[in-house]
């Protein structure tokens, strides 16, 4: 038997500098995140700001969400087609450009049409990191440990946008917040140019890879649905406690102590769970079906509990219940996408499950209807009732994981990070 080849200081040095790159990324969606300032305060800007009332409002915020769904399967295609570099410098750019549009936008008209914009580029960076996540690992379990690492990155800079935009917005006006949240998206756009080197452009006829055949693969098509229903439930955090909250004739401030609560524990939980439900090794410690189901039960429980509270103490503990579960569901879907992936396909995956999480902030709509027709308990039902579809779409989950040959057969396409023309 011949031995391995030796491991050179060249070939250490590339994996320290892909890694690198990695880390560069996650810390750019981070700031990203924290400067998200036009995403969270439009419908603030459109009803208060501006003076169009709170219908003019929800017509921003639905373009908004429709926008969002095409843009991760524009952001999708793009990254495996252009690859990670052209894709995270053209939406970045475009993001900033929207940005920018919204703090002169002052007509109806013209704000529907910047939020489509915004909705678009909301996540536009995610198919390209998740990309760079999978071709810069040699494991399975480094690939879910750095895409769990990125969902966290998420979630700390929505708290901190949301933590600092409101006194920003009060003390220097929400346009400032906009130019702040352009500038921040051109940061990225810098970055990626710097760090990631270019691609040779291929096209789809070239690849062989659409999305109709990504949808072919039975296993996306569950995660999706468990992604759908496990996000109905965590969305419910910022979508169904505001209504509960406010028909308690709770104060606002009461919601900021939630938020606070489960932004802390998100903080303090992350990390050890990762640790446990990932591990050490070079391949994760448990199957990720069982994880993902684990995570949407505890979503749904904790949302459930907190629908059936009165107090902000009660809201605050279902808000911290609520942590473990979205910790395993992020897990669950990083696995997924770090493991389960065709090579060259990454973009389009994650842009179908981004599309499913998106596509979860609709259904809270109906929440509104329910708890003025049924009360509280109807609430709980629902909800409930959401987290267990989406544990029962685990199970084929698991079941397609495990055939062999399930995935739909893709061509590969080279993705491994060559630093040597990243700086071309």
């Amino acid at each position: 038997m011949s031995a391995a080849p030796p491991i050179t200081d060249h070939a250490t040095s590339a994996v320290r500098s892909t890694r690198s790159v990695v880390l560069v990324l996650i810390g750019s969606a981070l700031v990203l995140k924290a400067a998200g300032f036009a995403w969270d305060f439009i419908g603030y800007y459109v009803s208060d700001g501006l003076g169009h009332g709170t219908t003019a409002a929800g017509a921003a915020l639905t373009a908004f969400g429709v926008g969002w769904c095409v843009g991760l399967a524009t952001a999708g295609a793009l990254t495996d087609r252009l690859g990670q570099r052209a894709a995270l410098v053209t939406l970045m750019t475009l993001s900033s450009l929207a940005c920018f549009a919204l703090a002169l936008a002052q007509s109806l008209p013209a704000l529907l049409i910047v939020a489509f914009f915004l909705g678009m580029t909301m996540e536009a960076h995610r198919p390209a990191v998740s990309a760079t996540i999978n071709t810069a690992f040699d494991s399975e379990a480094g690939r879910t440990r750095a895409q769990a690492w990125l969902y966290w990155t998420s979630n700390v800079g929505i708290a901190l946008c949301a933590a600092a935009g409101g006194y920003a917005a009060h003390h220097h006006g929400y346009r400032t917040l906009f130019v702040i949240n352009g500038l921040a998206c051109l940061a990225f756009a810098l970055v990626a140019r710097r760090a990631l080197p270019p691609r040779p452009r291929t096209t789809d006829a070239e690849s062989g890879l659409t999305y109709r055949r990504v949808l072919a693969d039975p296993s996306l098509r569950w995660a999706a649905l468990a992604s759908l229903c496990g996000m109905t439930c965590a969305w419910g955090l910022v979508s169904v406690l505001p209504l509960l909250m406010a028909s308690d004739s709770l104060p606002p401030t009461s919601y900021g102590a939630v938020m606070l609560a489960n932004t802390i524990a998100v903080l303090v939980l992350t990390p050890p769970l990762t640790r446990v439900l990932v591990g050490a090794g070079e391949t994760p410690k448990y199957p990720l079906a069982p994880i993902l189901a684990i995570g949407c039960a505890i979503l749904g429980l904790g949302i459930g509990f907190a629908a059936l509270q009165h107090t902000t103490s009660g809201y605050a503990l279902a808000a911290v219940l609520l942590v473990p579960g979205e910790i395993a569901y992020s897990i669950g879907l990083g696995a997924y996408i770090s493991t389960h992936v065709p090579q060259g396909a990454t973009g389009r995956y994650q842009a179908v499950i981004s599309g499913s999480q998106a596509a979860a902030s609709l259904p809270p709509l109906g929440i509104a209807l329910a708890l003025h027709a049924g009360g509280r308990p109807l609430v709980a039902v629902l909800l409930l009732s959401t987290a267990l579809a989406a544990v029962a779409a685990c199970r084929p989950l698991a079941k397609t994981l495990r055939r062999p040959g399930s995935r739909t057969p893709l061509p590969a396409v080279p993705q491994r990070l060559d630093l040597e023309g990243a700086e071309q």
